[in-house]
């Protein structure tokens, strides 16, 4: 006599699963994969203090001996996420940068920030260069002073001024003023080289 599976677990007291029940465990399996997935608040706690850790690869001039090397695309480690364009926009405040650039990135004795007039470039490495290292005619030198976790979390939030991020990792409010339209309803500016090398 050959007994069906279906019998012994209905003898056993057990029940078949419902298409509901299915398709509500398929259901959170495919949400639990989707999370694990998801970085946007990806935040980073061991990173060295601001002296230990000098960063010297980022290239600030074209001068450099025998032909000219391929330039390996730089980004920042916080372009597309929030948390870290969020502590940008805390550290940009802290630090008086506004003093310089602006409330919202507009520009005072500072170039602005916000448009898409670049004089020493809006690539990351370029915008981390001139933090780290300052520029001529006075922008300070941050680079013995900020850890590079810092430095980086303001360089995503200097593109963010202007558009270079996406629009769902910008954070969405000005708690201080709303001076500007935020960081995620600006339209992208496409940057171009306006000044000195």
């Amino acid at each position: 006599m050959q007994v069906s599976r279906s019998s012994t677990a209905r003898a056993c007291g057990a029940r078949p699963w419902t298409a509901a029940a299915r398709s509500a465990v398929l259901a959170g399996c495919a949400l639990a994969w989707l999370t694990a997935g998801c970085e946007r608040e990806a935040r980073r706690y061991q990173d060295l203090p601001a002296g230990a850790d000098r960063q010297t690869a980022i290239r600030v001039g074209q001068l450099e001996p025998g032909g000219r090397q391929p330039e390996a695309p730089v980004q920042s480690p916080y372009q597309d996420n929030a948390w870290g364009i969020g502590e940008g926009k805390r550290l940009y405040s802290a630090f008086n940068c506004t003093g310089c650039h602006g409330l919202n990135g507009g520009g005072a004795i500072g170039p602005p920030l916000m448009d898409d007039k670049w004089i020493y470039g809006a690539q990351a490495d370029q915008i981390y260069a001139t933090i780290s290292q300052g520029r001529p005619n006075g922008m300070p030198s941050f680079g013995g002073h900020l850890p590079n976790q810092q430095i980086w979390q303001l360089v995503a939030y200097v593109e963010s001024m202007s558009g270079q991020t996406k629009a769902t990792s910008s954070p969405g409010r000005n708690d201080d003023q709303l001076g500007a339209l935020p960081e995620s309803r600006r339209s992208p500016q496409r940057p171009v080289q306006a000044g000195g090398k």
